[in-house]
C-alpha cells in the first residue's frame, strides 16, 4: 500500500514524487518514460536557474533528486484507476498489474498527434519526428516535410528555414490556422513550399525516410515528395480516456481542477499538461506537480487546505 501514486514522470510528475517524498510519504511514480515533453528539446533556455540546459539533461536532474528522498519509479502504463473504499485507490496497468494507495496524483501530460498512416510509427525516429526544435540539426543541407497549420507547424519550418535545403509545408486546408505573422514570416522563406488543400498518406522508405505520398483532398490526386524527414507538428492530445466517468474532464479532455490542484474526486489530485491549467510550460507543471503533492499530504493528514495550512517549508 503506497501513501500516493503518481501516473506520470515528466515535470509535474517527478516534481510532484520529490514533494510528496519529502513528506515522508510512501511515493510510487508509474510511467511509460521519464521526461516527457521536457525532454525532447535540445535546449532549454526558459527554466530558472539554467541559461541553457538539454532538456533530457533537466528531466534526469528531477529523477535523481525525487528518488534521493526514496521515491520510487516503476515502468508501466495504467489502463485504470478505480477508488476501493474510504481513501483507498487501485490503479492497474495494461498489462494486469496493480497497485494500491491512498491517494492519487494525475500528472501524465499529453502527447503528440499523429496522422495514423502507413509508415509512421515504423520511422518514427528513422526520420519521422514530432519537435522540430530537437531534431531539425540532424537535417542540415536535406529535404524535409512539415505536417500541420498551426502556430508549432509554421514555427517549425520557419526554424528549418536556415537549416534545411527545402521544405514542404503540408497542410490539409488554404489557410493557415497559425497567427498571421507567422504565416508572412514563413512567405517570405525562398525554400519552402506549400502544399495545401493536402494531407499527407504514407512515409516510405528502407530504413529510413525516403519519401512521403501526398493527397490533394479536393480530387484525390496523389504526389510523391522525396524527402528525408517528416515533421508531425500537428498538435497534442490528451490519452485520459480511461479517466472517464472517473473524474471531471473538460471539451479537451483534460482533467478539471480547482487552483490546489484538486479534481472532482476527493483523493485524486492532477498536475501540469494533463489538467485544465492554462500555458503549458515546465516552470509551471514543477509548480503545480509541487502544489498537487501538498494537497495530497493535507489530503491525507485529514487537513483543508485553505490560508491558514500555507506550507512555507523549502
Amino acid at each position: 500500500m503506497y501513501d500516493v501514486i503518481i501516473i506520470g514522470a515528466g515535470a509535474a510528475g517527478m516534481t510532484s514524487a520529490l514533494y510528496s517524498a519529502r513528506k515522508q510519504l510512501k511515493t510510487l511514480v508509474i510511467s511509460m518514460d521519464v521526461g516527457g515533453q521536457t525532454a525532447i528539446p535540445t535546449n532549454i533556455e526558459n527554466y530558472p536557474g539554467f541559461e541553457g540546459i538539454n532538456g533530457m539533461e533537466l528531466m534526469m536532474k528531477f529523477q535523481s533528486q525525487a528518488m534521493k528522498w526514496g521515491a520510487k519509479i516503476t515502468t508501466g502504463k495504467v489502463g485504470k484507476v478505480e477508488k476501493k473504499g474510504d481513501k483507498q485507490f487501485v490503479v492497474e496497468l495494461v498489462n494486469g498489474e496493480k497497485h494500491e494507495c491512498r491517494a492519487v496524483i494525475l500528472a501524465f501530460g499529453k502527447t503528440p498527434r499523429m496522422v495514423g498512416m502507413p509508415g509512421e510509427d515504423k520511422f518514427m525516429g528513422k526520420g519521422v519526428s514530432t519537435c522540430v526544435t530537437c531534431d531539425a540539426p540532424f537535417y542540415k543541407g536535406k529535404d524535409v516535410a512539415v505536417v500541420g497549420g498551426g502556430n508549432s507547424a509554421l514555427g517549425g519550418a520557419l526554424e528549418l528555414g536556415n537549416i534545411a535545403n527545402k521544405i514542404y509545408l503540408i497542410h490539409r486546408r488554404e489557410e493557415f490556422r497559425a497567427d498571421e505573422l507567422e504565416v508572412k514570416r514563413v512567405k517570405k522563406l525562398a525554400n519552402v513550399e506549400f502544399v495545401l488543400n493536402s494531407v499527407p498518406i504514407e512515409v516510405k522508405g528502407n530504413q529510413f525516410v525516403e519519401s512521403v505520398v501526398v493527397e490533394n483532398v479536393n480530387d484525390k490526386k496523389q504526389r510523391e515528395l522525396k524527402v528525408d524527414g517528416v515533421f508531425m507538428e500537428i498538435g497534442y492530445k490528451v490519452e485520459s480516456d480511461f479517466l472517464k466517468g472517473f473524474v471531471d474532464l473538460n471539451n479537451h479532455n483534460e482533467i478539471i481542477t480547482d487552483k490546489n490542484c484538486r479534481t472532482s474526486l476527493e483523493g485524486v489530485f492532477a498536475a501540469g499538461d494533463v489538467s485544465d491549467v492554462p500555458f503549458k510550460q515546465t516552470v509551471i507543471s514543477a509548480g503545480e506537480g509541487s502544489k498537487a503533492a501538498l494537497s495530497a499530504h493535507m489530503y491525507l493528514e485529514g487537513a483543508r487546505t485553505t490560508g491558514r495550512n500555507i506550507d512555507w517549508t523549502h
